[in-house]
């Protein structure tokens, strides 16, 4: 049976310094993911990294730079399966200290590594780390900031990750530009992988644990006690009570992956996860970050212009990933992802176009200078769209569709759907670029397209909604419903009892009553 709770008036609105410092640390983790999966790009180009691995002499070497890439895929999409396994049984916490553990180990191997084989055999642990990490996260996220603010706040992740890129670039070039002996060149920008991680799993242990795993393991008075430290004490109370209620409904329900697959609302919820994350892929922006030097090279770019580009790119998509914060919570979550898809494809599109009659073996023999910037500054623009609405809005959506007993596994299936097509993308698009240039781009453009018309259409909007309430737009059962009550000094407190409001997910109106 449903129970009613009306919302705090006035402190529902605060966000604690607290929350944000948290928040802000533990972008720790999301920085070592933005590192890790950025530094090939830089790695890629150092004239060194080909020299000593013996790539320049290699005629399979577009091949084995597509391995080092799609293995990394292939390590996350199985990693992201261990989510769960570690975040449901041990904790959010250890789920993601056991990545970030790993992310040092497999980042001291890759810098160490002596051939090219080696340096391939070690890309999958790195990728079951980074996205191990990545998924954990957003999930510890969600489950700890405020409903009103979990836009913003969780979109930190994003702007963290971001960070990791442009630094990743950034020390990748500085060490390019250094006069030192080739292997530092490449090695010690790999070195610089573990000191995120390594930051964050000092600091783990002073971080709040999620007061939904707790209460989901019947440690009931420490979650109570973590949300106190999370918000007011009236939020904290009002929050104590929806929490409870719906867990105690969660602990009834099944909760394997099997349960995702086989009930209609839970099978609702994973195809909407993974339409998010493939749809958005199918952007290709991992194809342009691992790859940036490859492209920009084939527009008759030197080696520090690709440097250079590719800083400019990442510093940009920080910059733009930041403004992110303000325009999440803008606009409903399907047009801001729909719309972010479309704006990005659009930029392909003016790509393509570009390469096709500017960047030919032969247009390239009398260059037309400002066509191929045109060529680079539509991946500037591309960048900014795809920052200000799908990159941290992805993590903030696949948060919240899924229910507390499944939001690890549910967020698992989402990154591995992420990973799934990006092991395509990255083993073939280094032979794809040097085979039919401009037209594979249409291979993004056109399905991508298709993608993002379901999303507008057909994802329901998820903005602002208390996570335990989430559940009734799929019409599953919500035991407990807040209210906002707006209550006019003219009022009496049972004519505000009286009020009629509308309950999410429901066509019905319902009266509110007082506090459960």
């Amino acid at each position: 049976m449903e129970q009613y709770i009306e919302r705090p008036k006035g402190s529902l609105r605060r966000i604690k310094p607290y929350n944000v410092v948290i928040v802000l640390i533990m972008g720790l983790g999301s920085m070592s993911y933005g590192y890790s999966a950025s530094i090939i790009s830089t790695t890629l180009a150092q004239p060194s990294f080909f020299a000593y691995m013996e790539l320049d002499k290699r005629s399979n070497a577009n091949e084995l730079i597509g391995l080092t890439g799609s293995l990394y895929q292939a390590g996350g999409f199985i990693g992201t399966f261990f989510v769960s396994f570690f975040a449901d049984r041990w904790g959010r916490k250890v789920g993601i200290a056991v990545p970030a553990a790993l992310t040092v180990v497999s980042g001291a191997l890759l810098a160490g590594s002596v051939n090219i084989e080696m340096f391939i055999a070690v890309r999958p642990f790195a990728g079951a780390a980074a996205y191990m990490i990545v998924s954990a996260v957003p999930l510890w996220m969600s489950e700890v900031v405020p409903a009103h603010a979990r836009g913003p706040l969780v979109n930190i992740h994003g702007a963290a990750i971001l960070f990791g890129f442009c630094a990743a670039v950034w020390i990748g070039y500085g060490f390019f530009q250094l006069h030192t002996d080739n292997l530092t060149q490449w090695r010690a920008p790999i070195v610089f992988t573990c000191l995120p991680a390594m930051l964050l799993l000092c600091c783990l242990y002073w971080l709040p644990e999620s007061p939904r795993f707790l209460m989901l393991q019947g440690r009931d008075a420490e979650a109570k006690q973590v949300l106190e430290k999370l918000h007011t004490r009236e939020e904290a109370e009002y929050e104590l009570v929806q929490i409870q209620a719906q867990t105690e409904l969660d602990r009834t329900l099944e909760s394997s992956y099997i349960s995702l697959l086989t009930k209609p609302s839970y099978r609702k919820r994973v195809a909407l996860g993974l339409l998010t994350t493939i749809s958005i892929q199918f952007t290709g922006p991992f194809i342009i970050n691992n790859y940036g030097p490859i492209i920009y090279s084939s527009l008759g770019f030197g080696v520090n212009k690709q440097f250079i580009y590719q800083g400019g790119w990442l510093t940009l998509s920080f910059g733009a990933g930041m403004l992110s914060l303000l325009v999440v919570e803008t606009m409903p979550r399907p047009r801001l992802l729909a719309g972010g898809v479309l704006g990005c494809l659009v930029c392909l599109s003016i790509e393509a176009a570009l390469v096709a009659k500017y960047a030919s073996a032969e247009a390239l023999k009398s260059p037309n200078k400002s066509a191929l910037q045109a060529a680079v500054a539509m991946f500037y623009i591309y960048i900014v769209i795809f920052q200000l609405t799908v990159d941290g809005g992805q993590f903030v959506y696949l948060g919240e569709i899924f229910p507390t007993h499944l939001r690890a596994k549910g967020i698992a299936l989402g990154m591995a759907g992420l990973n799934l097509i990006n092991i395509v993308w990255l083993q073939v698009a280094p032979t794809a670029f040097a085979n039919i240039g401009w037209r594979f781009y249409l291979c993004l453009i056109v399905p991508g397209t298709v993608m993002a018309l379901i999303i507008l259409f057909w994802f329901p909007n998820t903005k602002g909604m208390p996570l335990e309430e989430v559940a009734a737009l799929f019409g599953d059962e919500v035991r407990c419903v807040a209210h906002p009550v707006e209550v006019k000094d003219e009022k009496s407190t049972d004519d505000a009892d009286a009020e009629m409001v509308e309950v999410a997910g429901k066509d019905t109106a319902r009266t509110a009553r007082s506090p459960v």
